[in-house]
């Protein structure tokens, strides 16, 4: 969820510096160093390449996940595209 947030507030503020980086990349960068802040947090060693590598592979999991919550966001199950039409053309 944190990736998400984080993500979602400075993706605007990036693409002013940083035009070329996609928001999938950006996510995935943003879950990895918070796993591995994380990681360190709960007593891992910083000199062990485990934690780099793993906290890498997982931070695909993690961003997929935010990707998923971004979707579920903009379109919440069980909300068909008649619905929302409807719901945007109320005054």
């Amino acid at each position: 969820m944190l990736t998400y947030f984080v993500t979602a507030y400075f993706k605007t503020t990036i693409d002013r510096f940083v035009t070329w980086l996609p928001t999938d990349v950006l996510a995935v960068s943003v879950a990895w160093v918070i796993l591995i802040f994380a990681q360190l947090a709960s007593g891992a060693t910083a000199y062990d390449w485990r934690l780099y590598a793993l906290s890498f592979a997982n931070a695909f999991l993690v961003a997929a996940a935010a990707g998923q919550m971004h979707q579920k966001a903009l379109s919440p199950p069980g909300v068909s595209a008649t619905m929302k039409e409807d719901a945007s053309n109320e005054p």
